[in-house]
């Protein structure tokens, strides 16, 4: 038996294959992250990444419940105005610096005044950040904020060594340093992110991985193929056409969670010279392009029916979701009419694309529907984090992007549609949505903040700067030598309790 196992080790190192050892957790990502500093990025799968490397002030249950990570306890005065958290204690960052309530505003203060930071908006609500012991921190807002608890379980809760922030500066974002179950090791673009157990990990009695290794792989065929293999022990975004293979198979396990999140076209309006066209000027071309679309169709021929069809930030399923203004019905007759209206016959867009054959399948469908009222659809297959960059630049017209979703409604649509929103690359900018919306995050009513939603859902419907298209479902493919993974309704992968046979 020893004879045939090192022959077999043999042969996969002649073949350039390293073999995972027990403890050495392979992970199949749909994209390559962009820059690893969670006050600069903003890839779904940096998130991921993240939850292995950076632990925050809060998480959430599978059940979308706030509990502590970081953060020991917490309580808000009764106007609404301080917010004051006891801290874990015991707990220090990959490079020895100890966590504290300095650390903490250390943290806050670079999300909300580093130039490059999209946190800006999710913190906007704090005015002060004060330490008010050893491990104890006061946020003192501006104005209520209803949103702040559930902004602290993402990004920006995420805890950064200050030291490594302040040595390292933009640059941190190349080798992070957080405090979380796994530190990082190093990173090929492309290629691989390489993160290794921490041994001073606050809750180490809950990580039985040595190791965890990221591989970007966006064909999702050559995902799968790379778990049936044994190159892989696990991957996230199962393309839904897979899903009864991978159940019916009996080496692997299947892991499904209904999204938080949505796919759907931005649109560049307002975000330098390539705003400048037919499709960024006009709401009747966006309109058009909006009805043009059969989604219940999209959703039957590219995921077999597993998604579900939207068409707002919220999921028709999410008490959020205004039911005043269903899923629309495709009119191509009423499409042809709009785009005549504004005073053309047929019209060209170009449209980036990620560069897997999913959101490709995806853009063909609306390509071919599109093209029955009027419009002739360029796409540009680019990679991910180089369409994030180009969307953020403005170099695009129209951009086939998602959001992964957050447990506050806040979270799928303040940063992307107010004027100054962190992530808004369209630039669209209304007062009236503006308002609407900072007047949501201020009450701890849900009947006021439902009332103000949907008030911004009606305008943003008409105005359409992100035609929604659809809501995902999460679904995972493991070996069955993966024990211990739970399935969170955020579509990250949380290692806690997770084991290898």
């Amino acid at each position: 038996m020893r004879k045939l196992t090192l022959a077999a080790m043999l042969a996969a190192l002649a073949a350039g294959i390293t073999p995972a050892t027990a403890a050495d957790l392979r992970i199949g990502l749909q994209e390559d992250p962009d820059v690893l500093d969670p006050d600069q990025s903003r890839t779904f799968v940096g998130r991921i990444v993240y939850a292995a490397m950076c632990d925050k002030l809060v998480d959430i249950t599978p059940g979308l419940e706030i509990i502590p990570q970081l953060a020991a306890g917490w309580n808000w005065s009764d106007d609404g105005l301080t917010l004051t958290m006891d801290l874990r204690e015991g707990v220090t960052f990959h490079d020895g610096t100890p966590f504290n309530a300095e650390a903490v505003k250390a943290n806050i203060v670079r999300s909300k005044t580093l130039p490059e930071s999209r946190r800006k908006s999710e913190l906007s609500s704090i005015e002060t950040t004060e330490v008010a012991g050893p491990y104890q921190v006061k946020f003192t807002l501006a104005s209520p904020d209803a949103t702040l608890i559930a902004q602290l379980a993402d990004r920006a809760g995420m805890m950064l060594s200050p030291t490594a922030a302040a040595e390292k500066g933009l640059d941190l974002g190349l080798a992070p340093v957080c405090s979380g179950p796994f530190k990082f090791v190093e990173r090929v673009q492309q290629d691989r992110i390489v993160l290794e157990k921490f041994d001073g990990y606050w809750n180490k009695d809950a990580i039985h991985i040595d190791k965890v290794t990221f591989l970007p792989i966006p064909d999702t065929t050559v995902r799968l193929a790379n778990l049936r293999s044994g190159d892989l022990d696990m991957l996230e975004r199962l393309a839904a056409p897979d899903a009864a293979s991978v159940k019916s198979d009996s080496s692997l396990q299947y892991a499904e969670a209904v999204s938080l999140g949505y796919q759907g076209i931005t649109i560049n309006i307002g975000n330098g010279e390539q705003a400048k066209n037919p499709l960024g000027e006009d709401p009747r071309i966006r309109q058009a392009l909006d009805l043009s679309i059969d989604r219940e169709a999209l959703n039957q021929v590219v995921f077999e029916g597993v998604f579900k069809p939207g068409n707002q930030s919220f999921p028709t399923s999410s008490p959020w979701y205004d039911k005043s203004i269903p899923v629309p019905v495709r009119d191509v007759a009423r499409a042809k009419a709009l785009l005549k209206e504004a005073g053309y016959d047929r019209l060209e867009i170009e449209v980036q694309v990620p560069n897997n054959p999913v959101q490709m399948q995806v853009m063909q469908v609306v390509q071919a529907m599109a093209a029955e009222a009027g419009f002739d659809v360029k796409l540009k297959a680019t990679e991910f984090a180089t369409l994030l960059q180009e969307q953020s630049a403005g170099n695009y017209q129209a951009s086939q992007i998602g959001w992964s979703g957050r447990v506050d409604p806040d979270g799928n649509i303040h940063q992307f549609v107010t004027c100054k929103g962190g992530i808004n690359d369209s630039k669209y900018c209304n007062p009236e949505i503006d308002a609407l919306l900072n007047g949501a995050r201020q009450s701890t009513d849900n009947k006021v903040r439902k009332a103000k939603y949907d008030a911004a859902s009606k305008i943003l419907s008409r105005d359409l700067p992100i035609v929604y298209l659809y809501h995902q479902t999460w679904i995972w493919a493991l070996s069955d030598k993966v024990e211990g993974f739970t399935a969170y309704p955020d579509g990250m992968i949380r290692l806690e309790n997770v084991k290898l046979n």
